[in-house]
């Protein structure tokens, strides 16, 4: 994947997870092939991508702008193993993937400034 990372979002959302945020790898727990670049807002456990926050890779950036219909469900491109159905998060109203239980790995992104 590609190794320049464009800089954090910062938005309502940032700021309402109390400001703090990193960059994860988040890599197929089969596999350990590295499946999405996220921005993790806040404290706590990874349960769900927010779309808007997905970096990476190219066809995965941008979904947020698509019908939840026609976004198929998250796969690893490597072993094809299910990793999240999409779905609306009904609290902020954002379009995400919804993590199925451990079926992925994070990795702390060190950024490069």
């Amino acid at each position: 994947m590609k190794k320049n990372i464009s800089p954090l979002k910062k938005d309502k959302f940032k700021s309402a997870r109390g400001g703090h945020s990193r960059m994860l790898d988040v890599c197929c727990r089969k596999c350990e092939n590295t499946v999405v670049i996220y921005q993790k807002d806040g404290p706590g456990n990874l349960r769900r991508l927010y779309l808007d926050r997905i970096f990476a890779p190219k066809n995965m950036v941008g979904l947020q702008s698509s019908n939840i219909k026609d976004i198929s469900i998250l796969k690893c491109p490597e072993c094809q193993e299910m990793l999240g159905t999409p779905y609306i998060y009904t609290k902020e109203k954002r379009k995400s993937f919804r993590l199925y239980q451990d079926a992925v790995i994070k990795k702390i992104k060190k950024l490069n400034k």
